[in-house]
């Protein structure tokens, strides 16, 4: 299964309330929608190479809490936290604030849904990362409840991960091939650290990870890390969709430890090595 395809899981699964069976959902109200998020996503993107990162992120938040509805642009009130609030999202809530009204355009905005958007930004940019582009399914409607759940931490062992991934119906498969989608990820240094001080009473660093490489992270992440952009892209190809972030975590160069325990389970390691050596691999 392509790791692309894989990725698409997450809208054949949870899309919303909507019923997704039409690409051409705009065709006749907003003809140049497509084209104009293209341009958009692309012109962001060669500004700031984090952009597809922070593009995949927010589409794999929003659809792993309530489906893919955009509820994860909704602000918090009074009496309620809402998911960009919560402890995954606040690192990247600044992206989605400057992002969205760009893609979120005067002519766009009162005819296509913004969950539409996303899921199409998404495809731009694993497209423009190397890989096949697809027709995505549009039709999506905005959800209206937003509340701040807890997405499985850079912390969680393996049983705790396929628990997770369990409860929202998808299986070890699917959960090692959308782990890959860090492959074009970047992660603050909040994420890791805790394998890189401290780790154990044993241990001062996490010891399943590669000597240099913790060496070089925690020169970028001293402590007290008074740089609260500082980070590490999570493979060596950050700009182009491959298996590269497999290889890495395999060498012990992974960044998330929770990804990384996944190595150490019969149930998960087979297909994470395949995938290392095959990204197109068919299961």
């Amino acid at each position: 299964m392509s790791l692309a395809i894989s990725f698409l899981l997450l809208i054949l699964i949870s899309p919303s309330k909507a019923v997704l069976n039409n690409a051409h959902y705009y065709d006749q109200t907003c003809p140049l929608a497509e084209k104009i998020i293209f341009e958009t996503v692309r012109n962001a993107s060669m500004h700031d190479p984090k952009v597809p990162a922070r593009i995949l992120g927010m589409f794999f938040h929003d659809c792993f809490i309530r489906g893919c509805d955009a509820s994860i642009l909704l602000d918090s009130t009074r009496g309620n936290k809402a998911e960009k609030d919560g402890p995954p999202n606040v690192s990247v809530r600044s992206f989605y604030a400057s992002m969205m009204p760009k893609l979120s355009l005067k002519w766009l905005v009162h005819t296509v849904s913004c969950a539409d958007i996303i899921a199409i930004a998404r495809r731009d940019v694993v497209a423009m990362s190397g890989e096949p582009s697809w027709n995505v399914l549009t039709g999506r409607k905005d959800g209206r409840v937003s509340k701040a759940i807890n997405l499985p931490a850079p912390t969680f062992n393996a049983m705790q991960l396929i628990q997770s991934f369990a409860k929202r119906g998808l299986g070890v498969k699917d959960l090692v091939a959308l782990s890959g989608g860090h492959n074009l990820g970047f992660s603050h240094c909040s994420s890791f650290e805790a394998r890189l001080q401290n780790f154990s009473s044993v241990h001062d660093i996490d010891p399943s990870m590669n000597t240099r490489f913790a060496g070089n992270l925690k020169r970028k992440c001293p402590k007290p890390n008074k740089d609260h952009s500082a980070g590490e892209f999570l493979d060596s190809t950050s700009s182009t969709f491959d298996n590269d972030y497999y290889k890495r975590d395999i060498e012990g160069k992974g960044i998330f430890g929770s990804y990384h325990a996944l190595l150490g389970d019969y149930r998960s390691r087979w297909i994470k090595v395949c995938s290392s050596e095959n990204l197109r691999l068919q299961w």
